[in-house]
């Protein structure tokens, strides 16, 4: 197997199996497991891989994707040949995305959604040669589904039972057509949101499928126009019809058009052909850590702190799952690990048994409310030490964290970790960080500082605490 092109290692691309990221400790392997999913087996083997082939460090990142870091010209052959030999990997060629959809890791496939076999999702399909949704095996329509007007769409009405859709083979059907559509950035992402408790509200994403009922979605392009409801069954053509509409608006202007937010309000509307509706209610956030019920069995939901944990960690945590005769491990957008298919003893023996080697496994955990980067040095653009720093500041501000403020600590302005706003914002710049309130590492900052003034400052009663309480980012007295 040959080394990966100058340009497939060039900075800023999407990282995969087959083409790695140079960054300060190495090659950065993002690995896509199929499904998302994992055996307690299929764990401890990846574990002995990146400490074989990586510097045994494994990452999860905020859309629920596995990295091994550390990787090196001479143990990457090696290392994509065994995983793709166990199948431990769902890897194709090509620039676009090698996973579209995000799903809560604790999606229940067993949901309430009193849909026939024949209205789940996977029954309808996309024809690419004509670009038009339709069921399988009938003549497709353009219309994709009829007799909807726009109205409201309240709060998903969820008995706490389970999932209002199956998402889980929602996205799977979303995948099997988005593979057939050529020309959709690497960084394209999908969310498929079931309803249930388990909230997605905070992740963006280029489109958005929202269970409102049993059997019944809404889905929104780039988070900002909404349209349905239809049957859970015909979403996935509709969403396959939208893409390959956008792949084919953004060929003509490939640099400018990178995700769907860069469309004009009209371009996007002309993407789908569905009554406008309005947006879903807002739900509560879903708790990130801890044990869930599941219908007849339960989840322990494992967070790794900042995303990372080393090798021989999850070696034993896995050893343990497996001991319990846990079946399968979901990767968690909220950076952990979802164990799932075990009793309620069973779960909450795992979650004893992370919290020993220090993992996450409460959701009032401050780490939780931190977003960090590896930073310096293992990061070759980072400006400062992000992951390391982020620790220190999380212990500080824990009480902060707490009440709700979110922390953003990005090693660079290129802010890999949370693109988005954050309540506080803190961006590498020589050694010091720029310190930005209520906005991305993109915006204007109110200071420069090293992490030692930021810690003085950021204490209450001093001048960036009360600027957080003056921008509604904390509760208390401004003065």
């Amino acid at each position: 197997m040959s080394a990966p092109s100058r340009d497939t290692l060039r900075r800023g691309w999407c990282p995969s199996t087959l083409k790695p990221m140079e960054t300060g400790d190495g090659w950065l392997v993002r690995l896509h497991p199929p499904g998302a999913c994992l055996t307690p087996a299929q764990l401890r083997r990846i574990a002995a891989l990146a400490a074989r082939h990586g510097n045994g460090l494994i990452e999860i990142s905020a859309r629920g994707n596995m990295q091994l870091r550390g990787v090196t010209a001479d143990s990457h052959p090696e290392l994509v040949a065994t995983l793709l030999a166990e199948r431990l990997v769902d890897e194709h060629e090509g620039d676009g995305p090698q996973r579209l959809t995000l799903v809560s890791p604790l999606a229940q496939l067993g949901c309430h959604s009193g849909a026939s076999r024949s209205e789940e999702p996977g029954i309808h399909e996309y024809d690419g040669a004509s670009g038009r949704a339709g069921p399988s095996g009938a003549s497709c329509i353009q219309d994709g589904v009829h007799g909807f007007r726009a109205q409201a769409c309240g709060l998903p009405r969820n008995d706490g039972l389970g999932d209002l859709i199956d998402a889980l083979a929602l996205a799977a059907a979303i995948e099997a057509c988005g593979r057939e559509i050529a020309g959709l950035p690497a960084k394209f992402a999908i969310v498929v949101d079931g309803g249930g408790e388990s909230s997605l509200d905070a992740f963006a994403g280029d489109l958005r499928i929202v269970a409102i009922a049993p059997a019944r979605v809404v889905i929104a392009l780039a988070d900002s126009l909404w349209f349905g409801p239809l049957p859970a069954s015909e979403a996935a053509a509709v969403v396959a019809q939208a893409m390959a509409r956008f792949a084919v608006r953004r060929a003509r202007a490939p640099d400018c058009i990178r995700r769907m937010g860069d469309l004009a309000a009209d371009e996007l509307a002309a993407l789908c052909d569905l009554p406008v509706a309005e947006a879903p209610v807002a739900r509560p956030e879903p708790r990130r850590a801890g044990l869930f019920a599941l219908g007849d069995s339960h989840a322990a939901l494992v967070g790794l702190p900042f995303g990372r944990a080393e090798a021989a960690m999850l070696d034993r945590l896995a050893q343990a799952a497996e001991r319990l005769g846990c079946p399968e491990i979901r990767l968690s957008p909220w950076r952990g690990l979802a164990f799932r298919g075990l009793s309620e003893g069973d779960a909450t023996t795992l979650l004893e048994r992370a919290a020993t080697d220090g993992l996450i496994t409460r959701d009032d955990d401050p780490r939780l409310s931190v977003q960090a980067c590896a930073g310096a040095p293992a990061c070759s653009r980072a400006q400062a030490p992000a992951m390391a720093d982020a620790a220190r500041l999380a212990q500080v501000l824990a009480p902060d964290l707490a009440a709700g403020l979110t922390l953003h600590v990005s090693g660079c302005v290129k802010s890999c970790a949370r693109p988005a706003a954050s309540d506080l914002t803190l961006v590498g710049e020589g050694g010091r960080y720029r310190v930005v309130i209520g906005g991305s590492a993109r915006d204007s900052a109110v200071a420069t500082l090293d992490l030692s003034a930021l810690l003085t400052r950021l204490q209450p009663g001093q001048d960036l605490h009360a600027r957080l309480i003056a921008a509604g980012r904390l509760s208390g007295p401004t003065k």
